[in-house]
């Protein structure tokens, strides 16, 4: 009985390697084309569409194609169903779906964090100490820890890595009290410089950038979905459900 139990499952598993390995042959037979002339292309991933024949690459440091089956054509953009409710935005709901995968493997002790004592929700927040709409957002803080909702800073200074906005966010971030140094600066103070080697903002920056956001401030909810710009805490709570 065990043998035979055992024979079965190095069966089945043995066709669901079989299976990933033709897939993954198939998938490398699409992209040959699209790689010889662009060699700097280099799929992430590759996974099928509700569309018959179109498959959606995840390009590393790229963008997302999506490429027909033959490999001979490929469109850039969003991706839409059309549904009896109307139309449904694919592409945007796969990255929301990435958004979430990717926020819920960082660390809390990476992020600045202003938190209620009890918690409905809670929203990420790309954030540049220099921006208006960040700080304006920052004074809404205490309403928006008043309503149950924790603010989880990420920082994403827009002049890049290795500019003043990044010396004084890094500085936040390596602060003995993060919170109250990030607050200092969004009120137009100064704090110490005080850069420390390892900082998270430019994994942070890369990760913003990975992720659609494009300025500052920049909110993603939990269930992925992006918010740009300054949102005031009742609208941002009516966002969040609450």
């Amino acid at each position: 009985m065990y043998k035979v139990l055992f024979l079965f499952s190095f069966l089945i598993s043995s066709l669901f390697s079989l299976s990933a390995f033709a897939d993954d042959h198939k998938h490398d037979a699409m992209l040959e084309k699209l790689t010889k002339i662009r060699p700097d292309f280099v799929a992430k991933s590759v996974s099928e569409t509700a569309a018959k024949g179109i498959f959606k690459v995840d390009i590393t440091n790229g963008p997302t194609i999506y490429l027909t089956e033959d490999g001979q054509h490929f469109f850039t953009g969003d991706f839409y169903a059309i549904s009896d409710n109307g139309l449904v935005n694919l592409g945007e709901q796969a990255r929301e779906k990435d958004r979430v995968v990717a926020l819920s493997a960082l660390s809390l002790s990476d992020m600045i964090v202003f938190a209620p004592e009890q918690s409905k929700a809670h929203v990420y927040v790309f954030t540049d100490v220099d921006c208006y709409y960040c700080q304006k957002l920052h004074q809404e803080v205490p309403a928006l820890e008043a309503l149950g909702i924790e603010v989880r800073y990420l920082a994403y200074p827009r002049a890049g890595i290795g500019s003043d906005s990044y010396q004084k966010i890094a500085s936040a971030w390596c602060a003995d009290d993060p919170q109250d140094s990030l607050t200092i600066l969004k009120a137009g103070g100064d704090i110490p410089s005080n850069v420390c080697e390892d900082n998270p903002i430019a994994q942070q920056f890369a990760l913003g950038s990975d992720l659609g956001v494009k300025g500052t401030p920049a909110l993603i909810t939990e269930a992925g979905v992006l918010l740009p710009g300054y949102m005031p805490a009742d609208k941002l709570a009516r966002a969040l459900g609450l």
